[in-house]
Order: C-alpha cells, then structure tokens, then sequence
C-alpha cells in the first residue's frame, strides 16, 4: 500500500485513525481536539507523520515519530511514538510496512536509532517489532510524571 508523509490535505482522515488509536488504548478524546493536535504537529513540523492508504484512497494507518537526541549515542535519533492500522487494514502487512518507511526515515535523516514503547499486553505489536530487529530494554524503567499542563 503506498505509504507517504502526511500533509494538511490529510487531517480529517489522520484525525480519524488517530481517534481510533486512542481507543485502543482507551482514552477517547473529542475528535476537533484530535484534529487540532494532529495540525499542530503538521503546522509547526515536530513530528513525522506517515500515512498508509490503499489503491483506492482510504486512510489505513498512520506512524508519527519525534525527534530528539539520544544523549548516550551523543546522536540523533527518533521516538516512534504511535502506530495504529485501522481494523480494515489489519493482516495485510502494513503495520510493518509503517515500521519499515519510520525506519527509512530516520536512516535518510542520519538518525542513530528508533525508540518505542508499547502495553505489556500489546503482545502483536511486540512480536512485530521483534522481527524487525528492535530489542526490549531490560536495563531502563520507563517513568512517568504527569503535570497540569496549560490552562
């Protein structure tokens, strides 16, 4: 399926698969605030948005990915942040099609390394992930401090 970058051409349907990811992970928010978060990232360009659609134009799945600098590495590097294939396009490969164009991405841009992370339940994501070469950490904790944020 092709996948290419997002443009502002695509908010309403990156809008619509970005609401069905957090309902994966179980936290709905109202669909303009979707969208009002997805344009900010397009306008401003902080993140990488892939889109996957097949021949005949339906949305089947986005990546988004930040950058930022692996301090260890002293390089360059990205954070997968999300992956989400609509259920219409699950089975077919294209999560790891979305994997695979995240990855060029970051190797065209002189990135050192992908980093995600994923539920502990999400046992389809892992196993794919590992096939693609990326390897569970098992000497980092992931923490989390939530804060109030803008008012």
């Amino acid at each position: 399926m092709p996948i290419r970058p997002a443009v502002p051409a695509d908010l309403a349907d990156l809008g619509e698969l970005f609401s069905g990811y957090l309902d994966f992970y179980r936290v709905p928010r109202p669909r303009a605030e979707v969208e009002a978060f997805l344009a900010a990232r397009l306008e401003r360009g902080d993140s990488v948005l892939f889109i996957a659609r097949n021949e005949a134009g339906q949305a089947l799945g986005f990546v988004q990915l930040y950058p930022f600098f692996a301090s260890l590495h002293m390089a360059p590097a990205f954070l997968l942040s999300d992956l989400y294939v609509h259920p219409d396009g699950r089975r077919q490969g294209l999560a790891e099609q979305l994997m695979n164009a995240a990855r060029a991405h970051a190797e065209a841009t002189g990135a050192c390394g992908l980093q995600l992370e994923t539920a502990k339940n999400n046992l389809a994501g892992q196993a794919l992930y590992e096939k693609l070469g990326y390897v569970r950490d098992e000497v980092f904790y992931t923490y989390w401090l939530g804060l109030p944020g803008p008012a």
